[in-house]
Parts: structure tokens; sequence; C-alpha cells
């Protein structure tokens, strides 16, 4: 009997071990086989920097199309540590509910997503609930409908594991809800990070205690400046994400942040933000040092409302033309991005002294300041490619200047391409250079002064050398005489021939003509009617007036040459007019008398003339015999051999 009882014992024992092993291998499997990956879907660019410092695991291993256990859902992935499903229904969350209450404190199932979710609001609150208690640190939704009204909900936020939460597009259907019933569920969240993104949320309250909220991303919503207004329990708040919103006061944001102690990162891209300066006061916090303000409407103004401390600034796409200067100092900003703005330089860096980033492409920048590296010298880069270059001296300036910088611009030199002119348009600024004469003012004046200086010279050294003051001075007097004698009343003698001759003669040879020329044309055979200064100039008139009134009124002009005549001025000037009325009437109205032979060196350099019309034309010479002479009277007759009107053939014989 013993013996039976001692059996019966330790095969019951062997049972129970069998029976112990057994489940236990089963629930080991169950939780193998389900626990699948997260998929780490944060919306915007601006959050993948900040989310990848999550210790969130994704891996595509174990896809599966199957359903799971007839219950309806998905199973899209599944590792030891991650379980990822679709397709959440009202048929199916009570075992979605159910299976999530089995992984309690010491499972191994750490990520959770679920994507596709329709269900009503309670439901939701349950898997939220369910999914608080468990081992789950990092859950994510995506595509979320809410199929009912809100309704107002318990949350039981105490021993949770949670550490991010990320909601991705949400769709409250309920158009009239309380806000506490909905945002205070997420505000009072006892988590370091949580994402809600692409939502349509209006608003979100301030958490009712000390937050421990380190991490917010409210991508792609519609929030306003009312978001956290006078929020004290944001005490550890050290990024907020707030892209593609409705934000439009940076004032109010600023004054947001100012009760956010930790704060280091905002983001406040793509939204309505504007800030006139009219007597505006800003308050960020200090802790702030990286701002995002790219995409929004901010003008000039903007750096008058700025956090002092902040050491990383986009600024991008705005409607910034200028940077103002005497605004507050940024003395921590080491990266500045004014990309796709409106300036027409390079700012400059008085007010930014640790500056060593700064981004100016796409803006309306023609020129930039040649000495910007001599007032920027911490800038270890800067972009400035894809601006309307105008390829000017000033342009070469900045590109020596770059050059001796040593090659600080980013994306040098593709970049870089000349706009203006048009000549030059496509021209990498590499390939244009322009000579140091044309691009030194100073060098260029002082080269114009001296070629003009020389030209001066070199005219004025002709002009002395051809005697050309003498010249302009002699057509000055012909001209005024000629003025004067159109403007002759009707009943002035015209330029009717009333002498045969006109005679040019120094006054040192005067003693030749009275006693041999004039005495012996006058009288005799053939009276010549002659012209004389002393018994036919006209009283009251000027002398060059009376020389070209004698010379127009004779047929012909006897020039007395000697070296007293070279040396005559009005000859000079007699010959001038004489030899202009033989070229401007064609005729052969010059005789010229060599009565002393004139030595080559002594004539002037004005008398070319005489010098060509004694090389081309016959002259007389007076001879030294006496026995020639009477041939030399027969000649001079026939040369002046001409018939004048009959009304002055009596005045011969009465000129003695």
């Amino acid at each position: 009997m013993m013996q039976r009882m001692s059996f019966l014992r330790n095969f019951f024992l062997y049972k129970c071990l069998f029976a112990l092993t057994f489940w236990n291998h089963v629930s080991l499997s169950l939780e193998d086989e389900f626990l699948t990956s997260v998929s780490n879907n944060f919306p915007g660019d601006g959050s993948n920097k900040k989310i990848e410092s999550l210790p969130l695991t994704y891996t595509n291993s174990h896809q599966s199309k199957a359903n799971f256990d007839n219950s309806g859902w998905v199973v899209i992935t599944n590792t030891t540590e991650s379980l990822s499903l679709s397709e959440i229904t009202n048929n199916n969350v009570e075992k979605l509910v159910a299976l999530l209450s089995n992984f309690r404190q010491g499972s191994r199932l750490q990520n959770l997503t679920l994507t596709n979710v329709s269900v009503n609001w309670d439901a939701l609150m349950d898997i939220f609930q369910t999914v608080w208690h468990s081992s789950i640190e990092y859950f994510n939704v995506n595509n979320v409908t809410q199929l009912s009204d809100v309704e107002s909900y318990r949350f039981d936020y105490s021993g949770t594991f949670m550490k991010a939460v990320t909601v991705n597009k949400i769709l409250i259907t309920d158009l009239y809800f309380s806000q506490n019933d909905i945002y205070r569920i997420f505000a009072d969240m006892n988590i370091a990070d949580l994402t809600i993104s692409d939502s349509e949320i209006i608003h979100m309250l301030c958490p009712s205690s000390r937050s421990p909220f380190r991490y917010l991303n409210f991508f792609k919503n519609d929030l306003t400046d009312l978001l956290f207004q006078n929020c004290d329990n944001l005490l550890q708040l050290e990024t907020l994400i707030l892209q593609k919103n409705k934000f439009e006061s940076l004032s109010k944001v600023s004054f947001m942040t100012s009760h956010m102690k930790s704060l280091k990162y905002l983001d406040m891209s793509n939204n309505l933000l504007r800030h006139d300066g009219a007597d505006v006061q800003c308050l960020w916090a200090e802790s702030l040092t990286e701002l995002d303000l790219s995409s929004n409407q901010l003008v000039d103004a903007v750096f008058e409302c700025l956090p002092v401390n902040v050491r990383k600034l986009s600024l991008r796409n705005n409607q910034i033309s200028n940077v103002p200067k005497g605004v507050s100092e940024l003395k921590s900003l080491e990266e500045l991005n004014l990309a796709s703005n409106r300036l027409a330089d390079l700012p400059g860096c008085s007010g930014f002294t640790s500056l060593q980033f700064l981004n100016v492409e796409m803006n309306s920048i023609l020129t930039p300041s040649a000495d910007f590296f001599q007032s920027c010298p911490r800038v270890r880069e800067l972009q400035a490619g894809h601006n309307p270059f105008k390829c000017s001296c000033e342009l070469q300036d900045f590109i020596r200047g770059e050059r001796r910088s040593g090659g600080r611009l980013f994306g040098w030199p593709a970049a870089y391409v000349c706009e203006y002119p048009e000549g030059l348009r496509g021209t990498e600024l590499k390939d244009f250079h322009l000579s140091q004469l044309a691009c030194n003012m100073t060098l260029l004046l002082v080269t114009a002064l001296l070629l003009t200086l020389v030209l001066v010279a070199a005219v004025a050294f002709l002009c002395i050398c051809l005697d050309v003051p003498w010249y302009v001075r002699m057509t000055w007097q012909w001209t005024q005489t000629k003025r004067r004698a159109w403007h002759n009343p009707p009943g002035d003698e015209g330029t009717v021939l009333q002498f045969h001759a006109f005679i040019s003669y120094s006054e040192r040879d005067s003693s030749w003509v009275k006693n041999e020329l004039i005495p012996n044309l006058e009288k005799g055979e053939g009276c010549v009617q002659l012209c004389q200064h002393e018994r036919n100039f006209i009283p009251g008139k000027s002398i060059v007036e009376n020389i070209i009134n004698c010379i127009e009124k004779s047929y012909k002009s006897i020039f007395v040459l000697s070296p007293n005549f070279v040396q005559s001025e009005w000859c000079h000037y007699e010959l001038y007019f004489a030899h202009h009325k033989l070229f401007s009437e064609n005729s052969n109205s010059l005789i010229l008398i060599l009565l002393e032979p004139i030595p080559p060196y002594i004539i002037p350099a004005r008398y070319h003339k005489l010098k060509a019309l004694m090389a081309k034309r016959t002259y007389l010479e007076w001879p030294k015999e006496r026995s020639k002479r009477a041939l030399f009277w027969a000649n001079l007759r026939a040369a002046i051999s001409i018939n004048l009107p009959t009304a002055d053939e009596n005045q011969c014989g009465e000129t003695d």
C-alpha cells in the first residue's frame, strides 16, 4: 500500500513538472512570434534630425501578409522586441487589447506600431491605456480615424515604461467636444517624447503639472499663437517643433518660449510669422541656441526680435532685404542662413562676432562687398552662389579677396556665374578678368591726365611750329570782313574789278616800288592801273578789310619778294588772302617778283605757301643789268594785261 501511494505521488509530481515546462515553452513561443519592429514615421525634414536620437529599432525582417489567428488585423513586421499591426477596427480591437494585456512587466516587447486604425473613442483609449501599462516603450499610431463621439476618459498614467508616443494623421469625426477630453490626454502624458503630426489639431493644453516632456513635435497642424501661453510646466522641454502651422506673431512665440527654461531647439518654419518692429518687445528663453524661422513673412525688423544666445539661425525664404546695423548683437551666433531672400549685398559681421557659416544663396546680390572676408575673419564658409552677379571691377575685387581667403566660398566655381552684362551671361567668375588699368580708377585718371597733357603739348608744339595761332587770327579777320561785306547797304560797291593789279611789298622795299614799279607800269603805252595801300585804302576801315577789298577788286596781285617781305606780318596777310582767292576763284591771279634772292633758312614756317608757290609757279626776277630790264617790264605788262571797264579807263595818267 505504501509503495502504491509513493508511485502515485511521484507520477503526479512528474505530471505537474511536465505541464509547467510545456506552458512556459508556449508562452515564450507566442511572445517571440508576435513581437514586431516599430516603424519610426516622424514627419517632416525638421524632425528627422531629432528623432534619430531615439533608440527605436526598425527592421523589415519577417514581413507577412497573412492574417493573425483569424483576428482580422494584418501582421506587418515582427521581431522579438517589435510588433507592427495594420487594419485595426472595432471588430478586432477587443482581441488586440487582450493580446497586448499579455505583455506586462518582464516582457521583451518594446516597440509597437499600429497602422490604419478605425475604432470608437473608448476603444482607442483602451488601446492607449493597455499599452501604457505594458512593457512597450515606443508607441506609434498611423492613420487613426475616431468613429464615435469624444467623451471624458480617466486615463491612468502610473506604472508605465513608455518613453515616446507618435501619432500621425489622426482624424476626429466629432465636431463638438471638450478640449479637456482629448487634448488633456496627450498634454499630461508622463513621457519624454510626444509627436502629433498631420492631424489638423488647433490647440494643445498646457500640462496640469510639471511635465517630463523633453521633445514635442506638432508638425503640420493648425496651431496658432495661443499655444502654451503662460505655460510654466514645460521646464524640461529641450526640443519644440511647430513646423507648418498657423503662427503669425513672432513676439508671441518668443513669450511662449520664455517659460521653457531648458529649450534649446525651436522649429517655426513654414508658418505665417511677421514682425514689424514697431516697439514690439520680444522675450526668448535664454537657453535657446538653435532657431529655424525659414519660409515665413519676416522682413528686416526680425533682427530686433531674436534670442541673444542663439548659435544657429535660419531665416531662409523670407522677405529680408538688408541686415540693419546697430541691432542688438548676437555674439554667440555661429551659423546664419539667409538664402532665398532679397539681399542686395553681403551682410557685415559687426553684430555677429562669432559667425562661422553664412548662407546667402539665391538673393539679389549683384556685386558682393570686396572687404567681406576682412570684416568677417572668423567665417570659415560662405555660400553665396546662384546670385545674379554683375561682372564688373568691383566683382573682380571680391574674386581676388576670395582667392586670398583660402577658398572659403562653398560651391566655387560652378555656382558662381555672371548674369550681367548680357554679353558675359553664363561665364563663370573664375574665368572673368579685367585689366588693372580698367579697374583702378586712380591709375586710370593719372593715365588719362598724362595722355591729355601729352596731347596738349603735342598740339601746342605743332601750333607753334606751324604758326597755327597766326592762321586762326587771320581766318577770324577774314571771316569778320566777309560778314560785314554781306551786310553792306545796296548802294555800296560790289566786287567789280577796278584795278589791274594790287601791289604787296615790304615797307623797306617801298623805294623800288615807288621809283621803278609804279612809274613803269602806270605811264607810257598800255596804262596799268595799280592798287597801292598808301593811296587806295579807305580810311575808317580796318587794314585787313582794306587788304581783302583791294585784292578782290584787282585782277592780279603782284608780290614783291625779298628778305624784307618774309619778315613782314602784313605781307603774309596779303599773300594768304591772295592765295585764298587763287583757289576759291580758280584763277591765275598771282604774279611773283623776286626783287632780291631769299635764303631758304630765313623763310618762317608759316610761309609754307610761299615756298610752294615759288616751287610750282614761274616768277619774275628783277635783273641787276639795265639791259635786261626792258624785257622784264614787257613780261610784267603781258602778265597783267586785261581790259578794265570803260568807266575807269580815264583814270590812267591821273595817278601821279
